[in-house]
């Protein structure tokens, strides 16, 4: 007997800037398509400019998911995020739409394409504080370190400025005496994804990314910051560890000037950038990889189509 055909999914992939917000709604709007976000910093409300979330008017143009569903010291695990994709990209099944899922948070997109099991694991409060009071004896780097040295996989895949996974991901070596790159029993995919990369020159891509931070300096990311640190926020959330917010925050706090500020948020974007590169690698065979510079929608499109017509 034939198991049920699995209904599609169009995830597209790529680093930051590299242009797939622009890409994946001129397609989902053609192909009749909704948006799930694959994006960490953009399950946040408040956060706008600095994670170039998409405008209210591309928003509208296509339905776009799990953008602004979480307020900045709310926090959004990969366990919490999992099953709220798998249940918006249902929903858009059933409605009769396509599916697609975007973004560049690697951990994210692998945990549906790959059908990870993420084991349940309540937290240790005691442990935790324990490891946060570590942390702040020999620093986030420093402890991040420690991670490598029991879990090299999972300390590439963990930015050493992140220090709430670095933390998790400790706690969970502790508690079950097992590396915590292991714990994530893989399934089969729900869905029959069609994976599109989209890459640039580095140079290009270097050049792109640039041209956003200026952007976002000119579209008042300094007084985003402000307002949300105004607003009550505690600088020291861990949502405000993620790129522009953490350099930013040295500023107002007077730490850095504005210029070593936006030095920073270059620097780090661009280890961030190669950082992703772990997560879809050019050599994966289920990536399609397009060059973003010369490609049109019309290319990728046919990629699509041809893909869905094998499967019928």
């Amino acid at each position: 007997m034939n198991s049920p055909r699995k209904l599609p999914l169009i995830v597209i992939v790529g680093p930051t800037a590299v242009g797939k917000t622009t890409v994946s709604i001129t397609l989902a709007r053609r192909l009749g398509g909704e948006i799930v976000s694959a994006d960490s910093r953009l399950l946040y409300r408040g956060m706008d400019i600095g994670t170039a979330k998409p405008s209210l008017q591309e928003q509208q143009e296509v339905p776009h998911h799990l953008i602004d569903v979480a307020d900045p010291d709310e926090r959004w695990s990969l366990a919490v995020y999992q099953p709220e994709a798998y249940r918006a990209i249902d929903a858009i099944h059933k409605r009769g739409k396509l599916p697609f899922l975007v973004g560049g948070t690697g951990q994210y997109v692998r945990s549906i394409i790959e059908g990870w099991n993420i084991p349940p694991q309540r937290p240790d409060h005691q442990l935790r504080a324990a490891l946060n009071a570590w942390a702040a004896e020999i620093g986030a780097e420093g402890l991040h370190k420690r991670l490598a040295v029991l879990d090299r996989k999972a300390a590439e895949k963990i930015d050493y400025r992140n220090l709430r996974r670095t933390v998790r991901a400790l706690e969970v070596i502790l508690k079950t005496g097992e590396r915590f790159s292991d714990l994530r029993d893989k399934q089969s995919c729900l869905y029959d994804p069609v994976i599109i990369g989209l890459n640039r020159p580095r140079e290009e891509l270097y050049d792109r990314v640039d041209q956003r931070i200026d952007q976002m300096i000119a579209d008042g990311l300094v007084e985003e910051v402000q307002r949300l640190l105004d607003a009550g926020y505690s600088p020291d959330l861990s949502t405000f560890s993620a790129i522009g917010y953490a350099e930013i925050i040295q500023f107002l706090q007077g730490e850095i000037d504005l210029e070593e500020a936006i030095a920073l948020i270059r620097r780090n974007t661009r280890v961030f950038v190669r950082r992703q590169a772990n997560w879809f690698k050019p050599d994966d065979p289920r990536i399609t990889w397009v060059d973003a510079t010369d490609v049109v929608a019309d290319d990728i499109e046919a990629i699509i189509m041809r893909r869905l017509n094998e499967e019928n």
